[in-house]
């Protein structure tokens, strides 16, 4: 069979991005801006985005580093416990912010100010069911006594089973999912559960991190796992599956805070994140079903518009540079050094 020369499909949303603040805003959001029309921004910055009024203002701050009049961001909510129901729904139907994000207190970057107890915000989280908001899940635990490697599996078990059951009108959006266990529970769980997959977990299994030394450019939260894992995450991304679809969690981190003693968490996929994509879709022999996951299952589960216009993808060799300039901050990208066979060419 001949294999495609060119890809076009309708313009991408991201549904999971951090653009980070100041001087580094500037140089990451345009990267995500040049390939996505849309993208759902996290809200963990110091201080967190806990209010309308500070959502509002940092969406202001986007807009000027992007300097694109086709790129919207989408605004969340950082939930705390003490988030006020009121202060949600006035802010979801003011459109100041599309989602609210639960971060378990302690369980990656700028969590510190998160949840403690689901219990905590249960009044917020029966409003936004009953207003249809979205509630976005960084799904692990943060027990010492847990492995990093289970925490997501351990999530699912103590905290979003229950969740789901108890509150079934919940929209919820099962984050950066990395284990067989939560492609599993996506797949099997009603019409309001969804997840979004990184590009790094349909690539890297956890060697990537601890082979051949530390590669603290492999690190992110939450981590890579084993090899069936990465392997179910391709087959649930790649399936046509519809409540699944594209999150790049692009975490930039300056190459100085990730090579440390206490390394960041995070990888920056933005420059580079459909040809990455595209990659595994060609590897799976899904192509075809490559549209719906970047531009289609999203919007339609967050209630949006398809995107109208569209991006094209060239088989041309691409190869990922070793740092790049964002602004002043060198940062190591994602695929650093290799070789993609597609290139984003508008």
């Amino acid at each position: 069979m001949t294999r495609p020369t060119e890809l076009t499909i309708r313009r991408p949303d991201d549904w999971h991005v951090h653009l980070r603040d100041g001087a580094l805003l500037h140089g990451v959001a345009p990267h995500t801006a040049r390939q996505f029309a849309r993208a759902i921004v996290m809200p963990n910055l110091s201080p967190p985005m806990t209010d309308r009024a500070g959502v509002a203002a940092y969406r202001e701050r986007i807009l000027a580093a992007t300097g694109s009049a086709r790129f919207t961001p989408l605004m969340t909510l950082y939930l705390t416990d003490a988030t006020c129901p009121d202060e949600v729904e006035r802010g979801f139907g003011e459109g100041v912010f599309v989602a609210a994000k639960l971060y378990p207190a302690h369980a990656t970057t700028g969590s510190a100010h998160g949840v403690t107890d689901i219990a905590q915000i249960r009044p917020v989280l029966e409003r936004m069911a009953a207003i249809g908001m979205p509630l976005l899940i960084h799904g692990e635990v943060t027990d010492a006594h847990v492995d990093i490697f289970d925490r997501e599996a351990v999530f699912i078990d103590r905290t979003l089973t229950r969740l789901v059951a108890d509150l079934p009108d919940l929209r919820v959006v099962f984050e950066h999912i990395t284990t067989a266990e939560a492609a599993d529970f996506v797949a099997g769980a009603g019409p309001n559960v969804a997840a979004t997959i990184t590009p790094q977990h349909l690539h890297i299994n956890r060697n990537a991190m601890l082979v051949g030394g530390i590669r603290p450019h492999a690190y992110c939260l939450p981590v890579a796992k084993r090899e069936h894992h990465r392997l179910a995450l391709r087959k649930l991304a790649t399936s046509g599956f519809d409540r699944v679809f594209l999150g790049t969690d692009t975490a930039p981190h300056a190459q100085h805070l990730k090579e440390a003693a206490c390394g960041c968490a995070g990888l920056f996929n933005a420059p580079f994140a459909l040809e990455s994509y595209a990659t595994v879709f060609e590897e799976e022999g899904a192509l075809d079903r490559f549209e719906a996951f970047a531009s289609l299952n999203g919007p339609a589960f967050y209630r949006l518009p398809v995107n109208e216009d569209t991006v094209t993808l060239r088989r041309e060799t691409v190869t990922v540079p070793d740092v790049i300039d964002c602004n002043g901050t060198p940062i190591v990208p994602f695929h650093a050094g290799e070789t993609l066979n597609w290139k984003f060419v508008f």
